[in-house]
């Protein structure tokens, strides 16, 4: 064969790969980290018959708390993002929970059951959506990297407008990783306590995790495609940040909750959290209960460990 010709067909080889490679990128980024306009929502897939009723109840409580009265607030993050919350008014000067949902969630269906708690002990809350989620702006779901300059810009926001009042910053998925991971940054000095529900330790483990369990894909090979493609098209590093480096340098006092039953984000994830955390921190687990179900599994347990929590966090001032 003559050399042009062997030229050629390596070219082409070369450009048929690279074609490939950049196909798989997009791909992953898409797959991944990409939200489009009209944006689905994560199904949550209960294993037993015990967590599909409880889902049902969810269902309920997430329909109640839409038709609740509430204040629409918008912010810009540090990038420019512009953010939605929901502001629900209990009482003057009382305590303010942040709370952010999860993956491909929303504020109402996550926190259907624990906003409803926080109201009862007479506290205000403000129901963000997460950017690239309802009605905040932004097209990449970040993992919790970017998301933790949102929970920043919440936190000044809130001491701002309503002063030196104490806040909680709540999260459930990976928004308790995003409470988690904003835990270092410079918060405000009211904010006097982090709650994080079935929190993953970084958005690298949770990929890998993802990857070998729930799709059967090596994630040694998948992982670098899907990192290139949150660099190239999202703007951000998956691996610039996680839960489990950020508690480390904490002076925020700490609360990880989980249920024993959680597949998707599995328990030894706080565990490993709570290890790494060296300031105050409490870990309470749900026998049973699968991801995100841990308040509807055993409310009692839950809302026991909750409210010692904020009592003793608020007796401090």
């Amino acid at each position: 064969m003559e050399p042009w010709k062997i030229i050629v067909i390596i070219c082409v080889a070369i450009l048929l790969i690279d074609i490939a490679l950049f196909t798989i990128v997009v791909y992953a980024y898409l797959k991944a980290f990409h939200s489009p306009k009209k944006r689905r929502l994560l199904a949550l897939t209960p294993k037993s018959e015990k967590n599909k009723e409880l889902i049902l109840s969810m269902k309920t409580s997430a329909e109640s708390l839409k038709n609740e009265k509430f204040e629409p607030i918008y912010i810009f993050s540090n990038d420019k993002t512009k953010l939605f919350g929901r502001y629900y008014h209990i009482r003057d000067n009382a305590p303010l929970f942040i709370e952010f949902h999860g993956y491909k969630g929303t504020a109402f269906r996550d926190f259907a059951g624990g906003d409803m708690l926080f109201k009862t002990f007479g506290h205000n809350t403000l129901l963000v959506d997460q950017r690239a989620h309802g009605s905040s702006g932004g097209k990449s779901i970040c993992f919790g990297i970017k998301e933790r300059h949102d929970c920043l810009a919440w936190a000044k926001y809130a001491t701002e407008r309503f002063g030196n009042i104490p806040i909680f910053l709540v999260g459930i998925s990976m928004g308790g990783a995003t409470v988690l991971m904003a835990s270092n940054l410079e918060l405000p000095s009211n904010v006097k306590g982090i709650i994080a529900d079935c929190p993953y330790s970084s958005p690298k483990e949770i990929i890998c995790k993802v990857c070998k369990k729930d799709l059967r894909l090596p994630p040694k090979l998948i992982y670098p495609f899907i990192k290139i493609g949150a660099i190239i098209f999202g703007g951000f590093n998956p691996n610039k940040s996680s839960a489990v480096e950020s508690v480390k340098s904490t002076k925020i006092p700490i609360l990880l909750i989980h249920g024993k039953g959680d597949t998707f984000v599995p328990c030894e994830m706080s565990e490993k959290i709570y290890q790494s955390c060296t300031g105050e921190k409490y870990i309470c687990t749900v026998d049973g209960a699968e991801h995100g179900m841990a308040f509807l599994y055993d409310m009692s347990k839950y809302e026991h460990t909750i409210k010692n929590f904020i009592d003793n966090q608020l007796s401090k001032n």
